[in-house]
């Protein structure tokens, strides 16, 4: 009987949880994913509970107060912030429980022998489907992919279920005391290494979050540039995934975030299609993240050496390639599927979960 792996997340944030459930299946496993909340950026959905999500002035105004400045010094932990928030989580349980409950019947979702909370989060705010699966002696694996461990915490009850604790974020390592590194896959073979014949080299920016991303710092570096070389840069905000990828496919580099205020270090899924495509892509490291991934073919810039760094880049045609085809082969050794089911099934394995 094959493996069946199920995967529960607030939304398909980045494609990331989808492109989990399509590793599973290259490799012979059953697997589906259950979403709360609609995509935002058109990710592919699948068991969708289309969940309403609070907007509008007030509801940006609570998000963006969750908001840190700056990496958490210690593990947070989840809990509602007054009886306000308290009494709307308990009114949003109540009101989607129907929409849960049939989704659990009519898709057999008691049926899985393991399940992903990615970002660690239950269909239920009280953790209730968590409770039951633990009670059915199901394994439970909590994967986090983005800010919600150092904005929102962790949930203390679901941690303490949790079989295996995985993240694909480097700081968060050093917030929980047990939890393990894993790449996230992401199907390299979908791209191609386009050959450039721009009159212009052109430079693509697509930041999702323009302060986490240090956008304004970067279009002041890209002004500088552009005063001594013939580039052409390219700002790509709020627009159709399959436009951006076109766009991008396009370019001769890429800038993913450097000089943000919010803590923004590293790279992520847009920077990892980037290398798929050939395109060498310009992103900031923490030195402790930088030695972590010592062979990764990024060029690592603060705001202080971007402006050197794309100077270096533009002019030696060469470098470019180079970085391209070096870009392009790390993509595959550590973030293709076969790589990161091999990672998974050890770490499965090493925490008795198979």
């Amino acid at each position: 009987m094959p493996l069946k792996i199920l995967h529960i997340a607030p939304q398909n944030f980045a494609g990331m949880p989808f492109d989990f459930v399509r590793m599973h299946k290259e490799h012979g496993a059953e697997s589906r994913l259950v979403t709360l909340y609609k995509s935002s950026m058109n990710f592919p959905e699948d068991i969708c509970l289309g969940f309403s999500l609070p907007s509008g002035k007030s509801a940006k105004f609570w998000r963006d107060k969750k908001t840190v400045a700056a990496p958490p010094a210690e593990l947070k932990y989840a809990s509602p912030k007054n009886s306000l928030e308290k009494l709307y989580f308990d009114i949003r349980d109540i009101s989607n429980s129907g929409k849960i409950y049939k989704a659990i019947k009519d898709y057999g979702l008691y049926d899985y022998d393991v399940y992903h909370f990615d970002g660690g989060m239950d269909l239920f705010r009280d953790l209730r489907f968590a409770g039951e699966l633990k009670k059915k002696n199901k394994k439970i694996v909590c994967c986090y992919f983005g800010s919600d461990l150092r904005t929102r915490g962790i949930f203390r009850e679901l941690d303490e279920m949790s079989d295996l604790n995985l993240t694909v974020e480097f700081d968060h390592l050093s917030l929980h005391k047990n939890i393990s590194y894993i790449y996230f896959p992401f199907n390299v073979d979908q791209f191609k290494i386009i050959k450039k014949n721009n009159e212009k080299i052109k430079i693509v920016h697509s930041p999702t979050n323009r302060k986490y991303k240090g956008t304004d710092k970067i279009i002041e570096v890209i002004r500088k540039v552009s005063e001594k070389r013939n580039i052409e840069f390219i700002l790509l905000e709020n627009a159709d995934r399959d436009k951006v990828l076109k766009i991008k496919s396009e370019c001769d580099l890429a800038i993913d975030q450097v000089g943000g205020e919010l803590g923004g270090t590293g790279y992520g899924k847009n920077s990892i299609e980037n290398l798929a495509m050939g395109i060498p892509t310009f992103t900031e490291f923490t030195l402790e993240y930088l030695s972590f991934i010592q062979d990764n073919p990024f060029i690592h810039s603060t705001i202080d050496t971007l402006e050197e760094n794309i100077i270096s880049m533009t002019d030696n045609e060469q470098l470019r390639i180079s970085v391209s085809e070096k870009g392009r082969k790390w993509a595959e050794k550590y973030h293709s599927f076969n790589a990161v089911n091999d990672m998974l099934m050890k770490y499965y394995e090493k925490n008795n979960i198979i």
